[in-house]
């Protein structure tokens, strides 16, 4: 745990710091091209440098332990970290689209493109390898900063390479209509990039179920299944930021007394932690069987048996949201 808040702290911080840099690079270029498209990539790296400081003290606040006020901990902040970081990009888009528009209705010269040109190639090069970095560490620490960050780098890179053509495009013809043409390309591809940092940011805060993981925990469940975990049902999945908080219903037979029943469910929550590393925090609560519970019990030998067993229940995802016990 204490390794993945350095690499997440360390990853934020060089983010800021060529950020920085870059954006210094790209208003430079703007300046002496006085090109709308180089401008339109420029207001994006504000919103990196923005976007990056906020997302620094997101990731450090996240990684403060639980509190009385925070029993579950800091991480949601990091999904308002990334939902502030998609509007963002959401109002450089609008703004961008702004810009394009009065460049058709009353287009400015350019000049000295070439200088503007390979300023905006190199810096599109260390977005590339900026964004795979974010992306990597945030997938290894579970970071929903660092891959929204990730994300928006790429995306950097995949608008720095159209900007790079664009702007070649204009060399070669001598047409500078071009330039606020690549402007309005752009700021489209910006503003969806936005809308999914929003939408991932929302879902994370209000909860939305994380089908994936739901289908990761659901083939751990099954491939290391116990005959005496009868059934499970009520699983649910809240995301904190990098962490997961798993609570579910375990029926256990009836006539376990509690030692024996807490032992089998410290077998699960053992079982999904050594899976899912220390990002996972599960709380079963223990059930006892009941008698519909017997056609899908596989003890063998069970001398309380009410019922003659009939299949082994199947867990799927479906089968495991359901809140309620389940049967033939």
């Amino acid at each position: 745990m204490a390794i993945e808040k350095t690499t997440k702290s360390k990853a934020i911080q060089i983010t800021f710091i060529v950020g920085f840099v870059l954006m210094c690079a790209k208003f430079f270029a703007y300046f002496i091209t006085n090109s709308t498209a180089i401008l339109t990539d420029a207001l994006e790296s504000i919103i990196n440098v923005i976007a990056g400081g906020f997302a620094w003290y997101s990731v450090r606040l996240a990684e403060k332990p639980k509190d009385n006020e925070h029993p579950y901990g800091h991480g949601k902040i990091e999904f308002i970290s990334a939902g502030f970081e998609g509007g963002l990009i959401v109002m450089a888009a609008i703004y961008i689209l702004f810009e394009a528009v009065l460049q058709f209705i009353e287009p400015s010269p350019i000049h000295q493109l070439e200088n503007g040109i390979y300023i905006c190639a190199i810096a599109g090069l260390v977005n590339f390898m900026m964004g795979k970095y974010l992306l990597q560490t945030g997938k290894k620490t579970h970071s929903p900063t660092l891959i929204a960050d990730g994300k928006h780098l790429m995306v950097d890179t995949y608008s720095s390479i159209a900007l790079v053509i664009g702007l070649i495009l204009v060399t070669m013809t001598h047409n500078a209509i071009f330039d606020p043409i690549i402007s309005v390309v752009l700021a489209v591809g910006i503003l969806i990039t936005g809308y999914k940092l929003l939408r991932s940011s929302l879902a994370g805060l209000m909860d939305e179920a994380d089908h994936q993981l739901l289908e990761q925990i659901t083939q751990v469940l099954n491939e290391n299944r116990k005959e005496n975990w009868i059934d499970m049902h009520n699983l649910r999945i809240v995301k904190y930021g990098s962490q997961v908080h798993i609570d579910s219903h375990l029926t256990l037979p009836y006539y376990y007394d509690l030692e024996t029943s807490h032992a089998a469910v410290t077998a699960v929550e053992l079982l999904v932690s050594e899976k899912f590393h220390s990002q996972v925090e599960l709380f079963i609560h223990a059930d006892p069987c009941i008698e519909l519970s017997c056609e899908i019990c596989c003890i063998h030998n069970c001398h309380q048996r009410k019922k003659p067993f009939k299949k082994k229940l199947e867990w799927t995802k479906s089968v495991l949201l359901k809140n309620q016990k389940h049967q033939i």
